[in-house]
């Protein structure tokens, strides 16, 4: 996690070095980057060319954490508000970007209405209430409800721009609300950006473990460390005895993680309180730990 250089996992061409590898390599006389189907790479001494983009000038952000899901409607919004929050209330100076271009969530849970305003250094970040940073595309709409009608590179763009262009100022730690899958916006968040980990958000079904190894296996091919996963509808409490009911079935979390060889960093409950806040804007409210050992977990990292 110290050394922050990420290179390309490009796998469509060849190495293009004059190493004697696949898809035309010599014809070129230097190294493209695109090393994944070269069958030289990793012995021809060509040193890939690093894609990070470096944020603006006036930024001090000491680290970034991705929130990331298989698959969409687990509560991964939630889970990074909630992150966000818990940090922020340690002491720790937090933002959010929210990459979720066409289903942001961020605005709404912190109740930030206002729109974005910049000038020649930037683009200023949203401040929630209790002054954590936050920048969503549904900050720079006319209308909450317009519908963001955009092909995957302007919407990958338009995510690398809140990390280059933004004014977030001193940060210890960026969190980073990703769309579900492993598509054009990951690819270029854990290429363009220096991710210092991932948290996996899931819910208890039975293709869970199909579906946290896509994340998995995408955050180690880029060379990204997982620093966990968080189950969320893990079940409900009885208002009248306690009882813990599993909704959607039992909890496989704990065999999961451990077919990955990770950490469970919590379970959340389905909470109507919380899911209030959410609604309401409130989510800086909450009371609740069940998010104590991510939380932890990214204080030792």
């Amino acid at each position: 996690m110290e050394d922050k250089e990420k290179v390309t996992q490009d796998t469509s061409a060849g190495c293009g070095s004059g190493c004697g590898g696949d898809s035309g390599c010599g014809s070129s006389g230097g190294c493209d980057s695109n090393c994944g189907s070269c069958s030289q790479a990793g012995s021809c001494g060509s040193q890939p060319q690093s894609l990070l983009a470096e944020t603006n000038s006036f930024n001090d952000i000491k680290k970034v954490i991705a929130v990331v899901s298989g698959k969409g409607g687990v509560g991964k919004s939630m889970v990074t508000s909630l992150m966000a929050v818990s940090m922020n209330r340690l002491g720790y100076k937090t933002a959010i970007l929210d990459a979720d271009i066409t289903g942001p969530s961020i605005p709404k849970a912190f109740g930030v209405t206002e729109k974005a305003s910049a000038n020649e250094l930037g683009i200023f970040p949203l401040r929630t209430k209790t002054d954590i940073g936050t920048m969503s595309v549904n900050n720079l709409l006319e209308n909450d409800t317009d519908p963001v009608i955009w092909r995957g590179p302007v919407i990958a763009g338009t995510v690398k721009q809140f990390w280059t262009d933004v004014l977030w100022g001193e940060v210890d730690y960026l969190f980073v609300d990703m769309p579900p899958g492993t598509g054009d916006v990951p690819l270029t968040v854990f290429q363009s950006l220096p991710v210092d980990g991932i948290i996996v958000v899931t819910s208890p079904q039975e293709l869970v473990s199909m579906i946290v190894g896509k994340a998995v296996r995408m955050a180690e091919m880029m060379d990204i460390p997982v620093l966990g996963l968080v189950e969320n509808m893990s079940y409900l409490t009885c208002p009248d005895c306690g009882k813990e009911i599993d909704v959607f079935g039992k909890s496989t979390v704990a065999d999961v993680a451990k077919e990955y060889g990770i950490d469970v960093l919590g379970r959340l409950p389905i909470d109507p309180k919380l899911a209030t806040a959410c609604d309401n804007g409130e989510i800086e409210d909450f009371e609740g730990h069940w998010l104590d050992d991510a939380v932890k977990k990214l204080e030792v990292e």
